[in-house]
């Protein structure tokens, strides 16, 4: 159920700081040296967190490393934002030591996305809002960057509105209730656990990469099969990205069309969400109003 009592954390001032961390994968240093050359330019100190840059196997170091530098920049007084470096994989290894975190007595913002949407899932289960959106890799290219500024914006205290261009599958519509989502197949691995964020009476959006058609499909006919696709208010769905056609769909946005058929909800497709250069940023556990219009321009806008 929609919770009424989400907790935002405070907007930054100058000279809050801000911690990078890694939680998933590894990351190239120079991309994080870069992130934090235009973070400090907005007037934020900004900590490296001390194994943020490392290297252990696929991660940026063992589960206890990754966790202790989440751990430490939670129980920092000073830290205001937790900007993730990169996704790629191993939030889920961390998940239930980060839930016994005080998460709620000084909420900080969190920053990231793909699987950085197993974070955002901790931080919806202790109603504390966060930040979908993208990390070191596109911060690098500057405060100048629309997506950086709408994140620096919400960072600061902003409410965005996200208009974009209507696709033909669009179904017409307004709705408001609370945003949820992120990448469908970290999303879907969560289901019937405590950080499950796939619930009545939201709003939900989702993206995903390299993921067949047949097994994005099979998550949705998960959610047909549990009841909770007839219980959703509103469908945002972004970009699918480096799949291939199969012999039963050319591309993602027909099998999706197929799979909310039936329903009355209003969806938006084509969506600027996701593992592409305009990834808009959201905040997840926000009321926002969804407006799927006639008139070839659809809109997200968040409420304060």
């Amino acid at each position: 159920m929609e919770k009424d009592n989400i907790k935002f954390p405070r907007p930054l001032k100058d000279g809050d700081k801000i911690a990078i961390c890694s939680p998933a994968g590894k990351i190239d240093p120079e991309i994080v040296e870069s992130a934090v050359e235009v973070l400090r330019a907005q007037g934020w100190r900004v900590e490296v967190m001390p194994h943020a840059l490392g290297v252990y196997g696929n991660y940026s170091g063992t589960p206890d490393e990754r966790f202790s530098d989440l751990a430490a920049a939670f129980d920092d007084p000073e830290v205001r934002a937790i900007i993730c470096s990169r996704g790629g994989y191993g939030v889920v290894h961390i998940m239930d030591r980060l839930s016994k975190l005080p998460l709620a007595d000084d909420p900080k913002w969190v920053v990231g996305f793909s699987d950085i949407s197993a974070l955002h899932a901790v931080m919806a289960s202790k109603g504390i809002a966060s930040v979908h959106a993208s990390m070191c890799a596109h911060i690098k290219e500057g405060a100048d960057d629309p997506d950086n500024a709408a994140l620096f914006g919400i960072l600061r205290g902003e409410r965005p509105v996200h208009i974009f261009d209507s696709h033909p599958y669009d179904r017409q519509g307004i709705a408001t209730g609370t945003l949820r989502g992120g990448n469908l197949a970290v999303l879907a691995e969560l289901i019937n656990t405590p950080y499950d964020i796939l619930e009545p009476d939201t709003i939900l959006f989702v993206e995903d990469i390299a993921e067949p058609i047949y097994k994005i499909e099979r998550i949705f006919y998960q959610l047909r099969l549990s009841g909770l696709l007839g219980k959703i208010r509103g469908l945002i769905v972004g970009q699918f990205t480096d799949y291939k056609p199969d012999a039963n769909y050319e591309d993602m946005e027909t099998m999706l069309r197929d799979a909310v058929d039936g329903y009355s909800f209003p969806v938006a497709f084509n969506a600027p969400i996701g593992h592409v250069d305009h990834n808009v940023p959201l905040l997840e556990s926000a009321k926002i109003t969804l407006k799927v219009s006639p008139s070839g321009r659809n809109s997200i806008i968040f409420h304060r």
